[in-house]
């Protein structure tokens, strides 16, 4: 039977004495340590923050502009039109390459 390590780290905080009673008492409510409350509820914490900063949220307005400008996109301007066509005449279809070089240093 093999036994999987898992590493751990330490994490200590001093707190003033009515910050401590109220963990305290918070951890006994649910029936487990200060050490695991206050682990338990920070991690919930950090995941909270962690989701804000990663997901976008627009509201319904800007959902509805954004979705309607995917479906009906604007029609390309004329240095779209000429950075395509340029890409197109420099791609080779068969390699994927496509031709390039520098352009000299304007001055």
């Amino acid at each position: 039977m093999s036994q999987t390590t898992i590493e751990r780290g330490r994490i200590t905080a001093r707190v003033p004495l009515r910050v401590q009673e109220t963990l305290e008492l918070a951890a006994s409510l649910v029936g487990s340590t200060v050490n695991q409350f206050v682990v338990q509820s920070a991690l919930r914490e950090a995941e909270r923050i962690i989701e804000q900063e990663q997901v976008i949220r627009l509201s319904e307005r800007d959902a509805r502009a954004f979705l309607d400008a995917i479906d009906n996109p604007p029609p390309p301007n004329p240095k779209l039109l000429a950075a395509l066509a340029d890409y197109a005449a420099r791609h080779d279809d068969q390699t994927g390459t496509i031709d390039w070089s520098p352009q000299p240093k304007r001055v």
